[in-house]
């Protein structure tokens, strides 16, 4: 397959210890190899030769080593070679020293990967029994070569003809976060051999599900390639969502139709290329928080076994400082580390063509040796780098290590998840309103208000309501349809004992847990769905929608699915009526969010007037229409709410932006009265859309008179259009 290369005292010297990783070189002579071993004494290159018995091992000591990255020119190899390391050194655990060369180690640059990867005991650096339990100090003397996984050299991605990135502006975004393979598994519309694949995600078939929905940006749960873990194993169970990276460069083989590495890169690349086409962006959740190694007491695959000391945050005894809850924690503190999530980032910008990266667990990233540091080094060049300038970049603000939780505290351009959000739209919608249906007093809408005007006390003036990124539901919880079915939790086919997962859920089962036939009960789980998609779609902000919300996928109450690969997780595509329902509704809100500029602001509204008649560009209402006031405010039985949005801009090409939209909610256990609010705000309000229809409507209700009393049925939303007093003024 690949020539066998020169002897190696032909290899020459003077080398350059950069770029890391294995590069070929453009005049195909050979390949530029560099690895960081900061501590190590000797590194061997095994390269692997196919042979009519099998593969031939065989090995180059690296000859030179700068700075801790040892390093050589390799002449004759091409694209295809298998290759991998084998690092000598000092074995002293207690000092965070584990070098063994027994152990076959995989380069954390590579680009593809070859071998099924599963867990073996001869994978571990420590000796450990069938059920990888052992003692971490002793040493394994039996080489992993025949079960490791092994990097493979690629060719240099091709040139791309042009730059087609969508582009879209964080005011247009609608992020859509799925499964590479959970999302197309069950989808008969594809051929068999496309399902739960790259290339199915980029067949026109979903494409055109996701560009009838709305959605203008896809987030993909990892698809950096994954490492097995061993408590899973053990169960038999596989980490199915990927938050157990592998490499930080090759995408996961396991996603792909192609089965050559190099075809499993085009596939990545098609599929892309295929979804921008459509205008639709692509955003990696990536995992640079910690490794599939695990803690010390788990295998040797790479990091661990070339310069653990290096690359993980280690106490004085050579422990795990674990701030991930996964064993271990990559240490961002170290240079080495950050340049290596600095390199990944910037390949998978500039030869895999993706647009953003949400960031797992960001807190772990910005951690220096005192803490959490908005201007850490990793955030600073985040923000800096030329490559990434244009990426979207999304944090998950938390970690588990002390003093973890910091959403609203990175710095701009970078947005955040805001769990605030999350938990305050749940709490309205759903905990609070089954504690009413169970006599509780309330809980006011203060804190509703100030998500659906942005969270300005969480992200500040200065960022602006694009840094929230609004989300009710993600992939671990329930989905968005379970949150109005469950209260509890329901992980039992997790194997551990339904222990797992979160309790606090905020959700509400209307009365029965789980599965019903009854119809009032169905009607009123349907109802608080759409309930939360309009407040989710209509809220300012960067809306998040997890695939299946918008018609409605169970778990069947699992809210911590991470190791389910079937059809507890997979989106399931034959609806029933209601699903189809539900599926035009979210297209419906997703429209009006598209069609009112005022629902997408790009600053936060001032609350002051814009008219010189006094109306303002944010105002709210109590259920009689008067403005709200102290009291009102922090009234904890008041359970109704009336906001009123109003823009004025200048739309370019003589258009001139003059529109107001009036969201009415009723969180109250009963139907209650509202009066829509009188002069100066309207003269007459246009019912757009009601979350006690079954579906969206086929027009427009008729207009109502400004000060009308109305009707609406318990927890409900409404959304009016404004005809204003006078459309002809212009901002004072």
């Amino acid at each position: 397959m690949v020539p066998r290369p020169a002897k190696w005292r032909d290899v020459p010297s003077r080398h350059r210890p950069h770029p890391l990783g294995a590069h070929l070189r453009p005049d195909g002579t050979g390949l530029d190899v560099a690895i960081l071993a900061s501590h190590a004494e000797r590194v061997d290159l095994c390269l692997f030769i196919p042979t009519r018995k099998g593969w031939y091992e065989e090995r180059l000591s690296l000859p030179e080593e700068t700075h801790g990255v040892w390093h050589a020119f390799v002449p004759g190899v091409t694209a295809g070679q298998r290759y991998g390391f084998r690092v000598h050194g000092r074995w002293e655990p207690h000092r965070g020293l584990r070098h063994n060369p027994n152990k076959l180690l995989l380069d954390p640059y590579a680009r593809a990967i070859s071998g099924e990867y599963r867990l073996r005991p001869e994978l571990f650096g420590h000796c450990v029994n069938a059920d990888f339990l052992g003692d971490d100090t002793v040493l394994d003397p039996r080489d992993s070569a025949p079960f490791a996984p092994v990097a493979v050299v690629t060719a240099a991605a091709p040139a791309r003809a042009r730059d087609d990135r969508p582009r879209v502006p964080w005011s247009e975004t609608v992020i859509y976060e799925l499964h590479v393979k959970g999302f197309s598994k069950l989808i008969t519309s594809l051929p068999p051999d496309l399902r739960g694949t790259y290339a199915g995600l980029g067949h026109p078939s979903t494409i055109a599900h996701l560009v009838s929905l709305g959605v203008t940006t896809v987030e993909l749960l990892p698809v950096h390639a994954i490492g097995g873990e061993p408590v899973l194993q053990r169960g038999g169970l596989p980490n199915y969502w990927g938050y157990s990276t592998l490499s930080f460069f090759a995408p996961h083989a396991g996603y792909a139709r192609a089965t050559e590495p190099q075809e499993v890169l085009a596939e990545f690349r098609t599929m892309v290329g295929a979804l921008h086409a459509a205008g639709i962006e692509v955003v990696l959740d990536v995992v640079y928080n910690h490794t599939c190694e695990a803690g010390v007491t788990g295998p040797m695959i790479s990091w661990r076994g070339l310069d653990a000391a290096t690359y993980y945050r280690l106490d004085a005894h050579g422990r795990d400082v674990d701030t991930t809850g996964c064993g271990n924690s990559l240490d961002f503190s170290n240079a080495r580390v950050v340049q290596m999530a600095l390199d990944s980032l910037r390949y998978w910008m500039s030869e895999m063509h993706v647009d953003g990266f949400r960031f797992d667990l960001a807190t772990t990233l910005a951690r220096g040796r005192d803490g959490f540091d908005p201007d850490h080094p990793f955030l600073v060049a985040l923000r800096t780098d030329p490559v990434l300038v244009d990426a979207k970049l999304i944090m998950e603000p938390w970690d588990i290590g002390p003093h973890g939780w910091r959403t609203g505290q990175f710095p701009p351009p970078v947005a955040e998840w805001n769990d605030r959000f999350r938990d305050s739209v749940r709490e309205f919608w759903l905990a609070g309103a089954g504690r009413a249906a169970r006599g509780w007093s309330g809980g006011g809408v203060r804190d509703l208000a100030t998500r659906l005007a942005g969270s300005a006390d969480v992200f500040g003036q200065h960022r602006g309501p694009q840094a929230s990124v609004n989300f009710i539901d993600a992939h671990d919880g329930f989905p968005l349809a379970d949150l109005a079915a469950y209260e509890h939790k329901h992980n039992e086919d997790n194997g551990e004992d339904n222990r797992d997962g979160s309790s606090d859920n905020r959700s509400w089962n209307h009365g029965v847990e789980g599965p019903t036939t009854d119809p009032e009960i169905l009607e009123s789980r349907t109802r608080s769905v759409r309930n939360l998609l309009a407040t989710l779609l209509l809220a300012t902000g960067v809306p998040m929608l997890v695939a299946g919300d918008e018609f409605g996928r169970t778990q069947g109450g699992n809210n911590n699915a991470y190791c389910q690969d079937n059809a507890i997780s997979w989106v399931d595509w034959n609806l029933a009526d209601w699903q189809q329902d539900l599926l035009l509704t979210t297209r419906h809100l997703l429209a009006l969010r598209r069609r009112h500029p005022v629902l997408r602001q790009e600053r936060f509204f001032a609350g002051r007037p814009v008219h010189a008649d006094g109306t303002k560009d944010l105002a709210w209402f109590g259920p009689d229409g008067v403005e709200m006031d102290h009291a009102r405010w922090h009234d904890p039985g008041l359970r109704s709410l009336q906001m009123y949005l109003h823009a004025v801009q200048d739309g370019g090409r003589g258009h001139h932006l003059d529109e107001s939209l009036l969201v009415v909610v009723q969180g109250g256990p009963a139907p209650g009265d509202i009066t829509l609010p009188g002069a100066p705000w309207g003269r007459a309000f246009r019912l757009l859309w009601d979350s006690a229809w079954p579906q969206p409507p086929h027009g427009d209700g008729p207009p109502e008179v400004a000060g009308t009393r109305l009707s609406m049925v318990a927890r409900s939303l409404r959304v009016y259009g404004v005809v204003p007093v006078r459309t002809h003024e212009r901002p004072s």
